[in-house]
């Protein structure tokens, strides 16, 4: 059943744009971009999805062996397009059991990475670029760094920049961060078809991390 959209940083509820004001509005945060419902993880949605993006709709390619691609969502509206996108991922937890990530590209101030972080939000922070990058990840032969966050025991995360849109990596649990040393490269799939060579992610089942994060909360 479709639900309506929601702040992206909070989960509750969003006043649509009216008379006055063409955002949308959270008693909380203010004007927002919307956080649309979950998308389920199969073709279709990806196809309807890569449109809307006006971020990268990132994945690990090559995936973590076994891992397969549970979900997405997005934040925005048809007038914005996507200025968020979260996309999720499922597989073998490196220490047994199954682990759940979740790659977030957004504009600045959207908030869904660092909901999806279990941070305030809505950014990362200042700071990160004071020390030395905790990992790194390629794109079309550029390597984007990437600084670990302190996210207590239940997940665990990485954060960055990559053209000009934060970069989140986010695990659930923090012992599938693990993973992050085969993580090597990204791909944007809004490029599906880069170079005439169709590109097609495998599927799984719905994420349980993403859908239950993002679940409507009330006021």
């Amino acid at each position: 059943m479709k639900t309506d959209p929601s702040c992206p940083r909070c989960g509750r509820a969003v006043r649509p744009p009216g008379l006055w004001t063409s955002a949308w509005q959270c008693d909380a945060h203010g004007p927002v971009s919307p956080l649309q419902p979950v998308r389920t993880p199969n073709t279709s949605a990806l196809e309807a999805l890569l449109p809307q993006s006006r971020v990268p709709v990132w994945v690990p390619w090559p995936l973590p062996t076994g891992w397969v691609v549970t979900g997405f969502a997005e934040a925005g509206d048809d007038r914005s397009g996507a200025l968020g996108i979260a996309v999720a991922l499922s597989g073998p937890d490196p220490l047994g059991g199954v682990g759940e990530a979740v790659i977030v590209a957004e504009a600045p101030g959207v908030g869904l990475g660092a909901r999806l972080a279990g941070l305030e939000g809505p950014d990362p922070g200042d700071g990160l670029d004071t020390r030395a990058a905790d990992a790194k990840v390629r794109f079309e032969g550029h390597e984007i760094p990437l600084w670990n966050l302190d996210l207590g025991r239940d997940r665990a995360g990485y954060t960055g920049e990559a053209l000009s849109q934060w970069l989140w990596v986010i695990f659930a649990s923090a012992d599938t961060a693990l993973l992050m040393c085969e993580i090597n490269a990204l791909r944007d799939l809004r490029d599906i078809n880069d170079g005439g060579v169709a590109f097609e992610p495998p599927f799984g089942a719905p994420s349980p991390f993403l859908s239950g994060e993002l679940a409507p909360r009330s006021p």
